[in-house]
Parts: C-alpha cells; sequence; structure tokens
C-alpha cells in the first residue's frame, strides 16, 4: 500500500489529493497544510463591497477528508531528506513513497515602502483591511497595480487586480462617490495585460477610458510611501495604494536540494515532474514549468496541473508509464460586481468577450459549483 505525501490545501492540492484517491483506492493519502480549511480566493473581489463575507469563503476540509478517507498533517513544510521521501514540517517528518508540492508561491516583498500598500489577494484579511479602508474614506486618490518577477514571466497574477479596480470604481458609482475619488492604473510594463491577448488588452483599456480611470505605464517602480507612487517615469499622490508583486517560491525551498528556475519555482518537466527527483511532482503556483509565457498563474492552470501530476504519481508507483500531460489553458473572467469580461486563450487562439451581466452570473455559479465539490 502506497504512501502519498500532498502538501498545500490550496486548489491545486485538493485536486491533487481527489485524483490520487480516484486513481488509487487503497494507498494512503496525508494532505499537510496549516489548517484544515480551504478558502475560495477568486471570490477575495467580492469581499469589499460586501457581496461576499469572508466566512462565506472559508471551507472547513473535514467533511473532503472523510469523504475521501485523506489524512490531514496540520503543520508547514519546512524541508525535504532523503531525495524527497521524507517530508521535514513544523510538526514532524512524514515518510512517504511518492510526494506531490502544491504549496502555493511567495510575493516577492522588496520594494521599498511595500508595506504602505495592500496587496489584496494575499487572502481574506488583506481584503477586509480594504473594505475597511474604503469604508472610511469620503474621497481621494486610490492607485491600483500589479509587477511581475523579471526572472519568471509565468509568476504574476494581474487579473484579480483588474478585478479590484473596476470593482471599487463600480462600487463607489453605486455608492454615489466615484466624483470625489481619483483612480489610477500602474504597472512597469507597457502593456500590462497582454498575457491575456491583444484584443484583451485593448478591452482591458477601453474599459478604464470608459470608466475614467487614468493609467500609469511602462516605467519601473522605484517604492511606495503613505502618500505617493514612485516610478522612473515620475510619481503620483495616492491616499491608499493596492500592489500585487511578483511571486516566487516557497521560503521553505530553500531547506531542500530541488531544482529552482530562475525566478526561485520548483522546476518540472510537462508531466509536473521535479527535475532529478523520483515521485515527487509540482502543481500551481510553486511549479515553473515548460509553457508559453502567457500561461498564467491561476486556480484553472492548478486544477489542470494538478490532475496530471495526480495520475502521473500513481502511475509511476504502480509501475506504469508516467505520461500525463496538462492541458495549456488561460480561462478567466474579469468582473466588475455586475458585469464580468470573459477572456481564454490557448496555444491555437484567443477569445475575448465585452463585459456582460451574464459573465458576472457565470463567475458567481461557477463558484458555488466549485465550493459544493468540497462540502
Amino acid at each position: 500500500m502506497s504512501r502519498i505525501t500532498i502538501v498545500g490545501a490550496g486548489f491545486g492540492g485538493l485536486t491533487a489529493a481527489r485524483e490520487c484517491r480516484r486513481l488509487d483506492p487503497a494507498s494512503t493519502i496525508t494532505l499537510v497544510a496549516p489548517r484544515p480549511e480551504f478558502v475560495f480566493l477568486p471570490s477575495l473581489i467580492w469581499i469589499p463591497s460586501g457581496m461576499r463575507q469572508p466566512d462565506d469563503l472559508r471551507v472547513p476540509l473535514e467533511p473532503f477528508l472523510r469523504r475521501h478517507r485523506i489524512q490531514f498533517h496540520q503543520g508547514e513544510a519546512t524541508g525535504l531528506l532523503e531525495g524527497g521521501r521524507k517530508l521535514v514540517t513544523t510538526t514532524g517528518e512524514l515518510e512517504n513513497d511518492g510526494l506531490i508540492i502544491a504549496s502555493g508561491g511567495r510575493f516577492i516583498k522588496k520594494l521599498p515602502g511595500i508595506e504602505h500598500s495592500i496587496a489584496p489577494c494575499e487572502g481574506i484579511e488583506a481584503t477586509v483591511a480594504l473594505r475597511d479602508r474604503l469604508a472610511q474614506m469620503k474621497s481621494g486618490s486610490i492607485a491600483v497595480g500589479f509587477a511581475g518577477n523579471p526572472n519568471e514571466p509565468q509568476a504574476m497574477r494581474g487579473g484579480p487586480m483588474f478585478e479590484f479596480l473596476f470593482g471599487i470604481d463600480t462600487l463607489l458609482r453605486r455608492d454615489g462617490r466615484r466624483d470625489q475619488f481619483k483612480l489610477t492604473f500602474f504597472s512597469p510594463a507597457p502593456q500590462p495585460g497582454n498575457r491575456l491577448g491583444p484584443k484583451a488588452f485593448e478591452g482591458l483599456m477601453r474599459e478604464m477610458r470608459e470608466r475614467d480611470i487614468e493609467t500609469h505605464l511602462g516605467h519601473k517602480l522605484k517604492g511606495f510611501t503613505t502618500e505617493k507612487v514612485m516610478t522612473e517615469g515620475g510619481e503620483f499622490p495616492v491616499d491608499l495604494i493596492l500592489f500585487l508583486p511578483g511571486m516566487t517560491g516557497n521560503a521553505w525551498f530553500d531547506n531542500t536540494e530541488l531544482p529552482r528556475s530562475p525566478g526561485g519555482l520548483l522546476k518540472a518537466d510537462s508531466h509536473c515532474k521535479v527535475e532529478g527527483f523520483e515521485k515527487v511532482y509540482v502543481a500551481g503556483d510553486a511549479g515553473s514549468f515548460p509553457s508559453p509565457e502567457w500561461m498564467p498563474k491561476q486556480a484553472h492552470m492548478a486544477d489542470l496541473q494538478a490532475a496530471a501530476a495526480a495520475s502521473n504519481l500513481v502511475a509511476s508507483l504502480a509501475g506504469r508509464p508516467a505520461d500525463a500531460t496538462f492541458k495549456m489553458e488561460l480561462a478567466c473572467i474579469v468582473d466588475s460586481l455586475d458585469k464580468g469580461m470573459l477572456v481564454t486563450r490557448s496555444e491555437r487562439r484567443s477569445l475575448m468577450l465585452p463585459p456582460l451581466r451574464l459573465g458576472h452570473w457565470s463567475k458567481r455559479i461557477f463558484e458555488q459549483w466549485y465550493l459544493r465539490k468540497l462540502r
């Protein structure tokens, strides 16, 4: 009977656990995470408006774990020994016959003054802080932006920041106080969002113009203060900064011999196998995969990679060829509280639909469908 260990209780970790159990009913599967809880991160965008409350997005995992006969080890990974066969955690060591790492990424917080900004994608606490700040503000200037990891083009998450930007604009208009605020979108990239496709970038910029959102693009960031955003192309005053930096690998990777990409992620092949390590796989934000530069770091990709990693791990444990790959596909709805812009991209084609109410409701329906699978 094989012992499978999975690190992480996010999208990739739970998909990997579910798929491992489906493919191998007899194995012992252990999920490692700080808490037996899942947070539906894509819906953080709705917390500032009150459309969602924090507890709406938290899912206790006990029913999921019991249903799929998965053991839970509460703790944080801190290292790896014996070629991956022993995971070191804050609450003990776990031996395994196969390992899947889906512990997510880590935001790079080196920019001077970054502590003066809110990174809403970090989790519920950050979005609650944003909600409270917006409620307190009577007027002012709000800047929303994101950057990437210069050594890892894939390691950025810009889509949600467009959603926070458009959502704040919609919220202020609903409250009848939009004319009291100046909104500015900034990024060191000259064409932020072009990873979604040329049509999507044009659509995003058109949406900003229609909403009277100013832009400050293509200038390297120098830092923040409580009162301004500073770039090599100038600075501008702000009262509130929302900023998402690029991503790199988890700090605990430094305590392992796992191979790293130039951007600090785990180097994996097209089968999600970590290079040079037997029966060690990676899925989601923690990994660097051979792929086009536009391939996103998003929940959808984490699910696809996790399914491939689970299939290959179970196959390798059984002595079968581990040849499953994952589809390279970007799929998202850029939501603005009442409408949503559908964007998809694959190796063959890209598609962008203008903001529609159907897009918004599709995102809400998907949320409920996904959470129902876990509850």
